[in-house]
């Protein structure tokens, strides 16, 4: 099965379609599939509900999908950074779901492992049981928790060989690896892309079997969330 793809339109060609769930890798700025999220701008594909550990800045990342008015709905765990979404979600304009960031992580995982569901004890008591099945385990309370399937997952790699097997350098492997098996189709851009039996088995974050397509997403900016610089001394 071919797997590499020229670039983020061809891989995503025949993928997209309007009130789609998509699935995207990523941590603040960090490990975010920035070409396959430009390529899904220019696409115009409009009513999405996106699930991602944050909806990035004002102009990167999610933050794009945004301001292009095409999410309808997000799922995510931190969105402080992002004045847009502020004023979309305090205008009615963008229907949200907040989830502790441990559980959506959780609720993705469990959803690429075929599990339908979990009881766990974090948001118990608050906002975020509220609706939800509660249990007693040992005497402790727990919540349902539903995993997370998505028509579509895109996330970004460090490096990987042709055969799609991926592996993500730190941070970005928070969200990107459960991210990536919620799909029902993957799509990854990497930094690099290596013959296959040049990456080491056991440094392999994300078997191929898991990725549909594969790009080259190289070269890539580096931008900061937050820069803090202290005030030149003098001379």
């Amino acid at each position: 099965m071919k797997k590499l793809y020229s670039d983020a339109a061809a891989a995503l060609d025949g993928v997209l379609f309007d009130g789609m769930t998509i699935c995207a890798g990523g941590f603040g700025l960090c490990g975010v599939p920035v070409r396959l999220i430009d390529a899904i701008e220019a696409a115009g594909t409009k009513r999405l509900t996106c699930v991602s550990n944050n909806a990035g800045i004002d102009g990167q990342g999610l933050g794009k999908l945004l301001r292009s008015r095409q999410i309808a709905k997000m799922v995510a765990s931190y969105v402080g950074e992002n004045k847009e979404f502020e004023r979309q979600f305090l205008a009615g304009e963008l229907e949200v779901e907040f989830c502790p960031q441990g559980t959506l992580a959780e609720r993705c995982r469990a959803g690429g492992a075929g599990i339908p569901g979990f009881y766990t004890r974090t948001g118990v008591g608050t906002l975020a049981a509220e609706g939800k099945e509660l249990k007693e385990f040992d005497g402790e309370t727990y919540v349902l928790e539903r995993g997370i399937r998505a028509d579509l997952a895109v996330v970004k790699g460090w490096k990987a060989d042709e055969a799609g097997n991926l592996v993500f350098r730190k941070t970005a492997r928070n969200f990107n690896q459960p991210m990536a098996t919620a799909g029902k189709i993957c799509i990854a851009e990497v930094e690099e892309i290596v013959p296959v039996g040049a990456l080491d088995p056991d440094h392999i974050h994300l078997p191929g079997i898991f990725v549909n397509r594969l790009i080259l997403g190289a070269p890539y900016d580096k931008p900061i969330e937050f820069r803090t610089v202290r005030q030149r001394e003098a001379a």
